[in-house]
């Protein structure tokens, strides 16, 4: 691969992007060059287009993670990844020597930088990524359904943690993309599945993906999965709402010796029912981001026809109308998931 001139989409602060050309640079050794076929629009870079993030990744920084491509070309060294395979990457750089890291749990690396905030990302025509972030994808899926699986990594990461056993009573509380990827890699693991959602379009979605929902502005969450579950309550939630009456469902809803996953992130600190966990030994459980084995098991769950993508893919945009993208998807209450078409890849 030659150096290329390419276009790419910059983020340049006070809610704007200017897609501008840049230079592509052959991969290095050890590095894998992606022609980028897709890329998702995820809520963190929406805080990042509200300026909340500009401190991380300044005023000149090319976004996205949740992406799709073709390998172009591989640097020196690069064993099992050829040009014209199918592919996504796995956008995290670990330190390689903390205690995390030293432990085994790269993921969670006491100095993790995140491609797409801390490095540029993948809303370019080709993105240099090391080979160990990279995973190929089956020949038959399709580019638009592998931009989720980043995000259906988180999930399968969640519902792996939660140690969900089929027929288990489950609750999601939020139906918002993650939420809803949650719920649906949970269904696959053989959970019983209830989605909490106040927002009419999302609850439309979820019922569309054919998911029992409950708005808890309308009904008592708590009392209707009791009456769900013959008094039990569920035996995994997911905390996916990232607000304080999701946080005070999620204690209430949980069945004696039931395990909590903490998917959202609070800016501020919610108050906890602390008292419910010595009272019904429930079990709180932190999970961030994803590992090899949860971007495998995404890969098999698109693969596999398992995720309903068309439904939960909710409008996609050239990668020349970002602005346009960005604000419209800012202003939308009936919007999932957005993706940016990057390149023209099937």
């Amino acid at each position: 691969m030659d150096t290329q001139t390419i276009n790419a989409a910059f983020y340049r602060g006070d809610k704007s992007f200017a897609v501008e050309q840049t230079t592509a640079n052959p991969p290095a050794a050890g590095e894998v060059a992606v022609r980028i076929a897709y890329c998702g629009v995820c809520g963190t870079d929406m805080h990042v287009y509200h300026g909340n993030m500009d401190a991380r990744v300044g005023h000149n920084r090319i976004l996205g993670h949740e992406m799709s491509g073709v390998v172009e070309a591989v640097g020196e060294g690069v064993e099992g990844i050829e040009p014209g395979q199918k592919a996504v990457v796995r956008p995290l750089d670990h330190c390689g020597d903390c205690p995390a890291c030293n432990a085994g749990h790269e993921h969670i690396c006491h100095s993790l930088k995140f491609r797409g905030l801390d490095t540029d990302g993948a809303m370019q025509e080709i993105w240099n990524v090391p080979s160990h972030t990279v995973h190929i994808l089956p020949d038959n899926v399709r580019m638009d359904h592998a931009a989720l699986i980043e995000p259906l990594a988180v999930a399968c990461h969640d519902v792996r943690l939660a140690e969900l056993q089929q027929g288990e009573d489950t609750l999601v509380i939020g139906g918002g993309p993650i939420g809803v990827l949650v719920a649906m890699a949970a269904k696959d693991a053989g959970g019983n599945v209830v989605i909490s959602e106040v927002n009419p379009h999302r609850i439309e979605i979820v019922k569309k993906l054919g998911f029992d929902v409950i708005n808890p502005a309308e009904q008592n969450l708590a009392a209707e999965i009791n009456n769900r579950t013959g008094n039990k309550g569920a035996d995994v939630v997911f905390e996916v709402s990232g607000t304080q009456p999701g946080v005070d469902a999620m204690t209430a809803c949980a069945a004696s010796r039931g395990r909590i996953v903490m998917v959202a992130i609070h800016a501020q600190k919610p108050q906890i029912d602390l008292f419910q966990f010595f009272w019904r030994e429930l079990k709180l459980i932190g999970a961030r981001v994803y590992t090899g084995e949860d971007y495998e098991k995404a890969i098999s769950l698109i693969a596999s026809g398992a995720i309903e993508a068309d439904t939960v893919i909710t409008d996609i945009s050239p990668l020349s109308e970002i602005q346009t993208a960005f604000e419209s998807l800012d202003a939308s209450p009936t919007a999932l998931k957005s993706l940016i078409k990057v390149g023209d890849i099937s």
